[in-house]
């Protein structure tokens, strides 16, 4: 049996680029006053992209229970017709695991700790682990697709491979 384990690295625009967008207020290229200026508007926007085959978007609650490092992956997954985006609503930290779009490549696989006040939102076909958490119950909100089409690829890890993920 072989083993693996992918090291937590901060989570930036510019590590997580390949995989898709992050989502936060500290980097968000400027912020426009609205709403009589009660509102700040972060102008660096993320795109959600659902339409392909008659799609729609959705957004739904995620409630995810945290884990204990080291955590070993069992199963990736993809979305190719949507984007996915995890907007965190809770003040916890989480685990992100990706591997980029395309065939899934076990030794090409990249995690990155998500701040609390981070939030990220996934490319088209971006392998990714379903949602992480740390110290605490966390709450997602997700904005995705929802219509005809096959938009969910799981690919299970190897039973002679134990992947973990860890700090």
């Amino acid at each position: 049996m072989s083993s693996l384990t992918l090291k937590l690295e901060p989570l930036t625009h510019e590590t997580f680029e390949e995989f898709g967008e992050v989502i936060s207020s500290g980097d968000s290229g400027g912020v426009e006053l609205i709403n009589y200026g009660l509102t700040k508007c972060h102008v660096r926007q993320s795109e959600i992209d659902t339409l392909d085959k008659n799609g729609t978007t959705t957004m739904r609650l995620f409630d995810t229970e945290p884990i204990i490092l080291p955590y070993r992956l069992r199963i990736m997954e993809r979305h190719p017709l949507g984007t996915q985006a995890f907007v965190n609503i809770d003040c916890n930290p989480y685990v992100i695991v990706v591997g980029k779009a395309g065939r899934f490549d076990l030794d090409n696989l990249k995690a990155f700790v998500g701040r609390p006040d981070q939030s990220i939102n996934y490319s088209k076909g971006t392998w990714h682990h379903h949602s992480l958490c740390l110290n605490g119950r966390t709450r997602f909100i997700v904005i995705d697709r929802t219509g005809p089409g096959i938009n969910l690829e799981e690919k299970r890890i190897p039973e002679n491979v134990e992947l973990f993920v860890d700090f």
